[in-house]
């Protein structure tokens, strides 16, 4: 069904509900154009020690609506870096507001010529549910930051977490400048379809597609947070254990259901088994057996369950081998599944065709490095690549030749937690930014703003054409 379909099945009373709502912000915008600076730090310092207080709530809902999920994953992955981002936006904030001077050139002489950075209004930010907290709360508090209002869509996979951060934020903001929504697919293509001065939208490229198509009636302008099959070469001067070490936790951390999560593994030929040999050793060092282990989370519903195993039972049937990193089964009742390494796998199998977005995880050999690079050209751009690699020349091979959202060198998942960097996708992946400096420019309008004084200049190109000093002038400039 397409967005416009999906806003005619919403019934009406919830459209104008929420149309009512942007017009409220908007109108609340328009009579507050321009934040107060001093304001914008008051009420950064406010969500954070709302967000420091509902920690232990918001741990609990998270759990609730995962059926399990490790307490310690979430404070890691979903509130410490927003508390973290919070306090890298408040130390800059004041820099990154000061208009920058620019050159105004000889042809604009005398002039200034500076570019002031004004909040662009209302923001639309669409939640996932795999990080709920820091996918709605961390692009927030960039938004505030920048002098915006917002409406938030969480996502309806996660109604207890959903509670809470209303909760918080009602503690901290007015509906005319922050708002949340929640509803399933026909709120979420309803609410894509409102005139936003700026739109984010975290999630799958498919439904991407959808939102980006909803914006553009308004022409409004997305950043698309996207995902796609993002690899792991492991290079051959890599130990094995070593590799394994640093890629495990990008892959076990919210049992795989992450956008950067490593999609698939590349090993020198021949090394296959022993590289499983390594995840499986180096997997019962950090979890042991899942079914009794409180620190590996479960798949969030049952609905994401049936794909995964859907996925898995596509690829045994098409040959290829599964091997469990903790040689437990798929466990069903509890919705927990150890890594399921994957071998012998082809581009006919779903498992390398779409997303996994959980704990599977396939293992393909390559010949040469260059035969890797190949590989991975030859497919759509993923959000995050990584290497493991220690060699200097290898890793700059890989930098120059691929397109990627971000690059781990030696690590995976953890770039998505540097502050002053940006993140985002390309092509497939995604557009645009929103962390660090970049996301405050994202969520703000770049306004050049050139600046004569009693002298004017600009009447010396001025009609009739012609004259001596116009002929000069093109003398000068086209040379």
């Amino acid at each position: 069904m397409n967005a416009a379909a999906q806003v005619k099945s919403m019934p009406a009373n919830e459209i104008d509900a929420m149309q009512a709502l942007f017009r409220k912000q908007a109108d609340h915008f328009a009579s507050h154009p321009y934040p107060d600076i001093a304001a914008r730090k008051a009420t950064l310092k406010h969500l954070k020690q709302c967000l420091i207080d509902s920690a232990d709530s918001l741990i609990a809902a998270l759990s609730a609506d995962y059926g399990h999920r490790s307490a310690d994953d979430s404070r890691i992955s979903d509130i410490m870096p927003v508390v973290n981002h919070i306090n890298y936006s408040l130390a800059n904030l004041s820099r990154w507001c000061k208009p920058s001077r620019r050159h105004a050139g000889i042809l604009l002489a005398p002039a200034s010529v500076k570019v002031t950075y004004q909040p662009k209004g209302v923001v639309g930010i669409i939640v996932p549910w795999n990080f709920p907290v820091m996918l709605s709360i961390g692009p927030l508090a960039t938004a505030i930051a920048a002098g915006n209002s917002a409406m938030l869509k969480m996502s309806e996979f996660t109604p207890e977490t959903n509670k809470v951060i209303r909760q918080l934020l009602a503690r901290v903001f007015p509906e005319h400048q922050v708002a949340v929504i929640e509803g399933e697919a026909e709120v979420a293509a309803a609410f894509s379809s409102l005139p936003f001065d700026h739109l984010l939208f975290t999630g799958s490229t498919a439904v991407g597609k959808h939102v980006m198509r909803a914006a553009s009636a308004n022409l409004t302008p997305v950043t698309l947070e996207l995902g796609g099959k993002s690899p792991v070469i492991v290079a051959p001067d890599m130990m094995l254990d070593t590799a394994v070490e640093r890629l495990i936790y990008g892959k076990c951390l919210n049992a795989g259901q992450i956008c950067v999560a490593p999609d698939y593994v590349l090993v020198p030929r021949g090394k296959e088994d022993a590289f499983i040999k390594a995840y499986q050793d180096k997997f019962a060092a950090l979890y042991g057996k899942v079914e009794s282990n409180n620190d590996y989370g479960a798949i969030i519903n049952e609905r994401q369950w049936q794909r995964l195993m859907q996925v898995l039972d596509d690829a045994k049937q098409q040959g290829a081998k599964v091997h469990s990193a903790s040689g437990e089964p798929p466990l069903g009742a509890l919705r927990k599944l150890p890594t399921q390494l994957l071998t012998q796998v082809t581009d006919e199998m779903l498992v390398m065709q779409e997303e996994i977005f959980g704990p599977l995880l396939p293992v393909v050999p390559y010949d040469s490095l260059d035969d890797a690079l190949s590989y991975i050209n030859a497919r759509p751009r993923p959000l995050a690549l990584y290497l493991m690699s220690f060699d200097a020349a290898t890793q700059d091979k890989v930098l120059s030749s691929t397109h990627s959202g971000g690059v781990c060198i030696n690590e995976t998942v953890f770039h998505v937690a540097a502050d002053d960097a940006p993140f985002g996708g390309i092509g497939p992946s995604g557009m645009g930014h929103y962390h660090g400096e970049e996301g405050f420019r994202t969520f703000s309008h770049a306004k050049t703003v050139l600046k004569r004084g009693r002298l004017n200049t600009g009447k010396l190109v001025h009609p009739p054409y012609g004259n001596t000093i116009q002929r000069l002038l093109m003398k000068v400039f086209l040379r």
